[in-house]
C-alpha cells in the first residue's frame, strides 16, 4: 500500500434499534456519557485509522456530527454519508410504506462516494476491543492481493446476550484460515442448560457450540466490493424490494463472491474482548465492562481529555 493512501473506517449507524428501543449509536455507557462509537474511534485511531465515515440517517445528522465533529478534529478526518432508501444504484420503485433501511450491505455501499482505498467496516453499537483493531489494519495495509477481503471472527459463547435472542454470522473456514461459507443465523440463545441453539425453517433447532467462529460484521475491504454489491443488488431488489422488511446483508455479498470463485476472505482470529447492545437491559452490563478496562488502564478515564 502507499504510504499516503488513507485507511478509512466505516461505521454502520443508520440502524433504527427497535429491539433496543431508541437510538442506542447516540446512548452513553461511559463514566462521562462516552458512546460505544467514541471507544470504537480511540481504538481505530492508536491502531492507525486516520478517516472515519458515519453511515446514518439523515434525521440525525446534525446530532451525530455535533456529538463527533469536536472530538475527532485534528485525530481523524470525519464524513457523514446517509442511508437512505432512495440511495441506490440504480432506479427503482419504492415501496410507500417502507422506513426500514436496504440492510448491510447496502449501508457499506453508500460510503463508495468518500472511500477509494482499502477500508474497514464495523457496527456503531458493538465494542471490539483494542487488538481487533490493530489486527484488521495490519491485514489491511500490508503486502498481499488488494481484493482479498478479510473478516475478524469472535467465539459464538462471547457474543450473546442474556436478554434475548441475538443474530449472527457463523463462518466455516478451511485449513488455510479462508472463509468457505457464512451463514446468517437467526435468534441464536442459550437455554437454561447452557445449550446454544437456533430454530431452523421446518420448526427444529440446530445446536452450535461454543467455540464457533462468528462475524460480528467487523470486515475488511476494498472499493471493489462497491463494484459487487451494484451487480447483486439489482437482483435483490426484482426478488425481493417488495417486501417492507427485505434486507441485503454484507454476508450475502460475501458469501456469493466465495462460491462463484470471484473473491477469498481470511478468517482473522483475535481474542480480543466483543460486547453489544442489543437489548436496553445489556446498558448495565456494557457499562459495567466498560468501568473495568478502564480500572485495568485500557481507556482513560476520559477519552477525549486523557
Amino acid at each position: 500500500m502507499h504510504k499516503k493512501e488513507k485507511v478509512s473506517l466505516v461505521v454502520l449507524a443508520a440502524g433504527m434499534g427497535s429491539r433496543y428501543g431508541g437510538l442506542k449509536q447516540m446512548d452513553s455507557f461511559g463514566p462521562n456519557g462516552e458512546t460505544i462509537i467514541d471507544y470504537s474511534l480511540f481504538d481505530a485511531h492508536r491502531a492507525g485509522f486516520t478517516h472515519v465515515v458515519f453511515i446514518i440517517r439523515e434525521y440525525f445528522a446534525e446530532q451525530f456530527k455535533a456529538a463527533f465533529d469536536p472530538k475527532l478534529k485534528g485525530l481523524m478526518e470525519a464524513e457523514y454519508v446517509h442511508q437512505e432508501l432512495d440511495n441506490i444504484p440504480v432506479p427503482f420503485d419504492i415501496p410507500n410504506d417502507r422506513d426500514k433501511p436496504w440492510g448491510t450491505g447496502h449501508a457499506v455501499w453508500v460510503a463508495h462516494s468518500v472511500v477509494d482505498g482499502p477500508f474497514a467496516v464495523i457496527n456503531a453499537d458493538d465494542y471490539y476491543g483494542p487488538e481487533s483493531y490493530k489486527t484488521l489494519y495490519d491485514f489491511l495495509v500490508a503486502p498481499r492481493d488488494p481484493e482479498e477481503y478479510g473478516v475478524v471472527s469472535y467465539k459464538l459463547d462471547n457474543t450473546l446476550s442474556e436478554h434475548g435472542t441475538v443474530n449472527r454470522g457463523v463462518c466455516q473456514a478451511d485449513a488455510n484460515g479462508y472463509l468457505q461459507g457464512i451463514e446468517e443465523c437467526k435468534q441464536i440463545g442459550r437455554d437454561e442448560n447452557g445449550v446454544i441453539s437456533f430454530p431452523l425453517e421446518d420448526g427444529s433447532t440446530k445446536i452450535l457450540s461454543a467455540d464457533t467462529p462468528v462475524s460480528m460484521n467487523m470486515w475488511g475491504f476494498y472499493p471493489s466490493y462497491f463494484t459487487y454489491f451494484e451487480r447483486e443488488f439489482v437482483d435483490f431488489l426484482r426478488d425481493y424490494g417488495q417486501e417492507l422488511k427485505s434486507e441485503y446483508y454484507i454476508p450475502t455479498l460475501i458469501d456469493t463472491l466465495i462460491h462463484s470463485g470471484e473473491r477469498q476472505t481470511k478468517v482473522l482470529y483475535c481474542d480480543a474482548e466483543w460486547f453489544g447492545v442489543t437489548y436496553k437491559e445489556d446498558k448495565a452490563f456494557v457499562s459495567e465492562r466498560l468501568d473495568k478496562l478502564i480500572a485495568d488502564g485500557v481507556y482513560p478515564g476520559r477519552l477525549w481529555e486523557g
